[in-house]
């Protein structure tokens, strides 16, 4: 059985994706233990960079069932993983008007390891949004008239 992808489902309905990265995240083996049980939610995380490292706020990992007195903490910051240039990179276009780091998806690698995709976003507005919506419900009539 393969580990299932936490996904951030709001992310394209709040946000444009200017660009996508794929950094490696710093975690406890109770950590890992219940993303590959499916336990995390990303709902409302968001990424902010501290003394030029870039950490993940409110990422929610559910205590793991058989952790004891070992467990994580269930909302502490974790640090993700990418190289100097990519840190470079976002932290100046983080600086320009709007733009902000999203967790995307949380998932493991074919070596096992645990990734976060994240992405440079600049908020909508509500007028976006419902063009967003006004165009999901157009795929889907389009999709239900070729069905018939």
């Amino acid at each position: 059985m393969s580990a299932p992808s936490i996904v951030n489902r709001r992310a394209s309905f709040d946000y444009f994706l200017v660009s996508r990265l794929t950094a490696g995240i710093v975690l406890y083996g109770t950590e890992i233990k219940s993303i590959r049980e499916g336990k995390a939610s990303l709902k409302d995380a968001f990424c902010r960079f501290e003394n030029g490292e870039l950490w993940v706020n409110q990422m929610r990992i559910a205590p793991y069932k058989f952790g004891s007195y070992a467990n994580h903490d269930e909302l502490r910051k974790r640090k993700l993983l990418l190289n100097r240039q990519e840190l470079r990179r976002l932290e100046r276009q983080v600086g320009d008007s709007g733009k902000t780091i999203i967790p995307l998806r949380i998932f493991f690698n074919e070596k096992g390891l645990a990734k976060m995709e994240i992405a440079l976003a600049q908020g909508k507005h509500n007028y976006d949004k419902r063009q967003s919506l006004r165009e999901k419900d157009i795929d889907r009539d389009t999709a239900r008239y070729i069905k018939r």
